[in-house]
């Protein structure tokens, strides 16, 4: 039997529960006249305000991949698509006697027309990425989203970027060496680099390797991949062999300064700098030059860790249109912006006609050597920073209008700022016409990509009716892995090889500073 104490406490509990429920929270409550309350917000006993469902926040830009037709194989044995993709390229016609004279006596027959037939091939490769969700992730989802679809829709938009990068610079055939081993100088006031004689190394990058390396992360040499199933493979990560090392003294004020000759494949550079013998990482740049002017970083990845080259992936890549263009054996046409004083390049030109000197003199060299012109421009924010500032001068002024709508006797309004959106190719014997100019995200600074999407009819466009196209042997799938565990496993993949028949439409031009 309970004390006294013990029922009479829960006799007043009970009743002031009662009044509680009878009453909850009225008026006189609330102004402290009743039952007090130590419950706020803080308490946390509130409603989560959850909005449906969760907001992806990032990019998944493909331009590439989404222009360039996807196909399957075509012509004898599709159904049987084999481990390549096999086609043949006619380049030229070569006329009998004199290529350009066609004369013959009355009577006689011509000579015999000449021609090489090229036999070319691509070799598929599986592009992927894997992902997944525990029961109590998916039972915990239920009412807020459908997470089994939307693994699957965030691993296809992730593997779409790698896949855009691998397009553009996907490497599998052309290797970087070894760079020229730098020139230095000393040159300048003002710096606050101190008194010493330092060594300079150069290591050159591919797209994927600049986008994979960093100054505190390193450059990208190799890495083991442990798969899913728990299999191992290794990358390269797009860097070349390093250089032999240069020496410079320097002499405390002074800055160093350093440059290599351009490698053919290359969009970036990364400069070790140290003792001899203790050079680290120290900058990376998007051209072959660069300089130092306050005392070194420290910490930084040691110019012995790369050891070899490994800009390519020949068993595992595709070659994107960066290693199509820069491979001297398709003919694109590469432009170098000329190095000068202390290795730093010359800055694209204005023509003084609202256009750009370096731009105009590869649309007329495609014209003159190969009868058509590109139909994109593909660039960083930088260079179309660059083309608008040299375009939109002081000296193209007179050809340029300015509509300004106002009523008389009003105020005037004007949009400041301004940006091309075309770029007019006057080379085309049907007439010129307007190139647009696209921002690529992955397009380092100093590089500039002319690309023809579509031959024009005079090439007969309807056997060759795209200039590349992804050869798919089997197109986006997932697969759902076997349960071993309480989670769901997927892994959405491709099989394919990009396939360019008309290398030569494609211009480059690189090594463009910031001026």
């Amino acid at each position: 039997m309970p004390s006294p104490i013990t029922a009479e406490i829960s006799r007043d509990t009970i009743d002031m529960m009662k009044g509680s429920l009878g009453q909850p929270l009225d008026g006189e409550l609330l102004r402290g006249g009743g039952l007090q309350k130590g419950v706020t917000i803080a308490t946390g006993l509130t409603w989560y305000n959850l909005e449906i469902p969760a907001k992806n926040i990032y990019p998944t830009i493909t331009p590439l991949r989404n222009s360039i037709p996807r196909v399957g194989p075509r012509g004898a044995g599709t159904q049987h698509p084999g481990d390549a993709a096999h086609w043949k390229t006619i380049r030229a016609l070569i006329g009998s006697g004199y290529d350009a004279m066609g004369w013959v006596p009355e009577g006689q027959r011509s000579g015999v027309m000449n021609y090489t037939s090229i036999p070319m091939a691509k070799t598929y490769v599986t592009l992927g990425e894997e992902d997944n969700l525990t029961f109590e992730a998916e039972a915990a989802a239920e009412g807020f989203e459908d997470e089994n679809a939307m693994v699957t829709f965030r691993l296809l938009q992730k593997m779409m970027r790698k896949e855009e990068i691998g397009i553009l610079g996907g490497n599998a055939t052309l290797q970087l060496g070894t760079p020229d081993t730098p020139s230095t100088a000393a040159a300048g006031t003002g710096g606050t680099l101190p008194s010493a004689t330092y060594s300079v190394i150069v290591v050159a990058l591919t797209l994927e390797g600049w986008k994979n390396s960093s100054i505190t992360g390193g450059v990208a040499t190799t890495k083991v991949i442990t798969g899913a199933d728990g299999k191992n493979f290794t990358l390269n990560g797009g860097s070349s062999n390093r250089s032999s090392a240069a020496s410079q003294a320097i002499t405390l004020g002074q800055n160093l300064y350093y440059w290599t000759t351009p490698v053919p494949g290359a969009l970036a550079y990364a400069w070790f700098i140290g003792t001899a013998g203790n050079e680290i990482l120290q900058q990376i740049t998007t051209q072959a030059n660069g300089s130092w002017t306050v005392p070194l970083l420290t910490g930084t990845q040691a110019a012995t860790a790369v050891s070899g080259d490994h800009s390519t992936n020949p068993e595992l890549a595709y070659d994107g249109l960066f290693s199509y263009a820069f491979n001297p054996d398709n003919n694109a046409i590469v432009t170098y912006m000329t190095q000068g004083a202390n290795g730093v390049p010359s800055a694209l030109t204005a023509s003084g006609r609202g256009s750009i000197v370096e731009i105009d003199t590869v649309l007329e060299s495609m014209w003159d050597q190969f009868n058509l012109g590109p139909s994109v421009l593909y660039v960083n924010s930088r260079e179309q920073r660059l083309i608008s500032d040299k375009v939109l001068s002081n000296t193209s002024g007179p050809l340029l209008r300015y509509d300004a709508n106002s009523t008389p006797g009003g105020p005037y309004a004007i949009t400041a700022g301004g940006v091309i959106d075309y770029y007019y190719n006057p080379f085309s014997h049907e007439g010129g016409y307007k190139l647009p100019v696209k921002i690529h995200p992955d397009i380092p600074p100093g590089t500039i990509l002319g690309w023809c999407e579509r031959l024009p009819p005079w090439y007969q466009s309807n056997e060759v009716p795209n200039v590349a196209e992804m050869k798919v042997r089997r197109d986006y799938y997932r697969i759902d892995w076997p349960l071993v565990t309480r989670q769901r496993e997927y892994g959405v993949y491709a099989e394919e090889v990009l396939a360019i028949y008309a290398p030569f439409a494609m211009f480059v031009i690189t090594n463009i500073p910031n001026a």
